[in-house]
């Protein structure tokens, strides 16, 4: 029997009581315990009562109130300060900080940037590759991945708005971020130079980022494909002599190709911020930088967004970045003006705070916003990533 199990007793019917003038014995108490073994080895014990037990039976045959039994003297704690008490192990504990046993996903073929940062989020992980950024969530969520690292933003391009929404339609967590140097090179197979390329392939955003200093080397064609270092893989698997890639001098390793050049992009602060998923969030602090990201929508009216927007000012919190993106549940509006009816847009607004989710006045805020907000979804609460890109 397991301890978890029900423990049913076997129905005994009462004895019939004698009429004689025998004195009445009083039943021995008894009491039923469920030794908590294993499944295999369960046993149920009876024993008879000590402590609270039945008392002994007077002289008019009841049963007087049971003996009151001291209790052995427990020894008191020599201070209140319960810091000493081991705390409970956690997943954290069982893999280095550097993410020893961690598998870590991300979006394209290896020698991508994408890796490049999971190996810098986590140093000493295993990567998996993954095709799309949709894959990379659910290699996460089905337990085939511990972390997932993807893109966010780009100092050049922009957001990569595809991870916003698949931050809504999947529940992972946030737990973190990395900022990562894109340091774009010109890669073509051994043998080939500058001057004998015709065509450059890449992702489309690596492309725009280089477009410049690409029509100064004259090559004028352009070649879009899913990751920089996919572009690298197929340069060198097709053995092409007129195509270059441009990738990262991690994927010219990786593909066996030349650096024909090197920090190619047109402005050199290129920075891509990467988000760090999980599928449990941590627990935030207060004792160093941290960021909560938030996502919300509002009531069609005059003056919500900027009432939204006060909760956070009143209480001294910044935003580093505020960004709508079209509702895709509700993409139409309905509102009447003048008896005309009019459809507009529904938005929800990404919103990250220099602020912790320890913190009471972020709580404060977030719950003042609650109160007039139709949607809001806390995305995770994480450090800060101070380090160079």
């Amino acid at each position: 029997m397991s301890s978890t199990a029900c423990l049913r007793l076997p129905f005994l019917p009462a004895r019939t009581r004698s009429c004689s003038s025998r004195s009445h014995r009083a039943p021995r108490a008894s009491s039923i315990k469920c030794c908590a073994a294993d499944a295999n080895a369960g046993s149920v014990s009876i024993s008879s009562a000590s402590r609270g037990g039945v008392g002994a039976v007077g002289a008019d045959g009841l049963v007087g109130p049971p003996a009151p039994v001291p209790d052995s003297p427990a020894p008191a704690p020599a201070s209140r300060d319960l810091h000493w008490l081991p705390r409970p192990l956690t997943s954290a504990d069982l893999m280095e900080a550097g993410g020893e046993g961690l598998k870590v996903a991300y979006q394209g073929c290896p020698g991508a940037y994408s890796e490049a940062a999971a190996k810098k989020a986590y140093p000493n992980c295993q990567t998996v590759p993954c095709e799309h950024f949709d894959t990379a969530f659910k290699a996460v969520e089905n337990w085939l991945a511990d972390r997932a690292v993807l893109p966010l933003e780009n100092s050049l391009g922009g957001s990569i708005h595809r991870n916003f929404d698949l931050l809504l339609r999947h529940r992972l967590h946030i737990v973190g971020e990395v900022r990562l140097a894109v340091r774009h090179c010109l890669l073509a197979n051994p043998g080939v130079k500058i001057e004998n390329l015709r065509s450059a392939m890449s992702h489309p955003q690596a492309l725009a980022q280089c477009e410049y200093t690409l029509t100064e080397f004259g090559i004028e064609h352009r070649e879009a494909v899913d990751d920089t270092a996919g572009a690298a893989k197929f340069v060198a698997e097709q053995m092409l002599q007129d195509t270059g890639a441009i990738a990262s001098l991690l994927a010219a390793e990786i593909y066996g190709l030349n650096i024909l050049a090197q920090n190619i992009q047109d402005d050199k602060d290129n920075v891509t911020r990467f988000m760090m998923l999980a599928r449990e969030p941590i627990i935030p602090r207060t004792d160093k930088p941290f960021k909560t990201s938030i996502v919300f929508s509002l009531e069609e009216g005059p003056g919500q967004l900027f009432k939204a927007l006060g909760v956070f000012a009143l209480r001294e919190i910044n935003l580093t970045k505020i960004e709508s993106r079209p509702h895709k549940k509700r993409p139409l509006r309905t509102a009447d003006n003048n008896s005309t009816p009019l459809k507009h847009f529904d938005y929800l607004f990404y919103m990250d705070l220099e602020a912790s989710m320890a913190d009471p006045k972020t709580q404060n805020a977030l719950g003042n916003l609650k109160e007039f907000a139709t949607f809001l979804r806390v995305l995770g609460s994480y450090p800060t990533d101070v380090s160079e890109a």
